[in-house]
């Protein structure tokens, strides 16, 4: 039985999503805040406060004894409110980089962490990012999953940006990088296939099989690398960013024309580091 108050939208066994109210063309409807809590826990992990928006950080706290706050990266959308968040509620703030951590020791890949009656790993993530982290509920079950359905029987991992629940995201190269990014994917991938593991994701809709959705994103890396290697015999091996981004990005509109460079930067460096 719930010790806490209702706080957002239920999407799993242990998590309730509260949405920031931040929605933008890089952000979709907002960033996804998580709040994390077995059932009969008072104490609560909060993944992502995101923007300073204080209704929204208001909301977040409310949900309960903040026990530890978790980043999934560092992009502001995630990570701007970490301050004024702490502040309200004491709470430590891990992350892999050690400049987000507030109160609390860095995050290590393949750790677990106990708090708020949950048992949560850490999977490094890096591609997004170069800190970019998910996080695995052993045991949670997504909403409206039943025995023998498949949705999220076997757990479910919060992606951040590394996996969105709609569309792809970015490779937000320098600090990102895409052979570490086609790693992690794979990684995850395996994760998922004893069995559908659900997705909690930093941008969009929960999705209710992770290695189907690795599955299509490296899929879609590699029409993306087909279609760099396809533009560069036309306009040359040496051809820059920009000349490349127009051939292959054609449709993109020009509010994420940024994101598309820095994924184009990122795929040409891939294609030049594998020769």
């Amino acid at each position: 039985m719930d010790q806490a108050p209702a706080v957002g939208d239920r999407v799993s066994t242990f998590a309730r999503l509260v949405l920031a109210p931040n929605a933008g063309p890089m952000t979709l409807d907002g960033t996804n805040s998580y709040v994390l809590r077995a059932p009969g826990s008072d104490g609560v992990v909060v993944v992502d406060p995101g923007p300073s928006a204080p209704g929204h950080l208001a909301t977040l706290a409310a949900a309960g004894r903040v026990e530890l706050v978790l980043v999934t990266h560092h992009h502001p959308d995630h990570t701007e409110a970490l301050g004024a968040f702490h502040a309200m509620t004491d709470a430590p703030v891990r992350a892999i980089d050690a400049a987000f951590c507030v109160a609390g020791a860095p995050l290590v890949d393949g750790a677990r962490i106990r708090a708020a009656g949950l048992e949560i790993d850490v999977i490094a993530t890096p591609g997004h990012t170069a800190d970019s982290v998910c996080f695995s509920l052993p045991g949670d079950r997504l909403v409206g999953a039943h025995d023998g359905d498949g949705d999220g029987a076997h757990g479910s991992v919060l992606t951040g940006d590394t996996i969105l629940g709609r569309g792809t995201t970015i490779i937000a190269d320098p600090d990102g990088a895409l052979g570490p990014y086609l790693d992690s994917l794979e990684s995850l991938r395996a994760l998922g296939t004893p069995g559908p593991v659900g997705v909690l994701p930093g941008h969009g809709p929960v999705l209710p099989d992770l290695a189907a959705i690795c599955r299509a994103y490296l899929a879609h890396r590699a029409e993306r690398l087909d279609q760099v290697r396809a533009a560069l015999h036309e306009l040359g091996a040496d051809a820059g960013t920009g000349a490349v981004t127009d051939l292959v990005y054609a449709d993109t509109d020009a509010s994420v024309r940024s994101a598309a460079e820095a994924s184009v930067r990122a795929q040409l460096a891939y294609l030049r580091s594998v020769g």
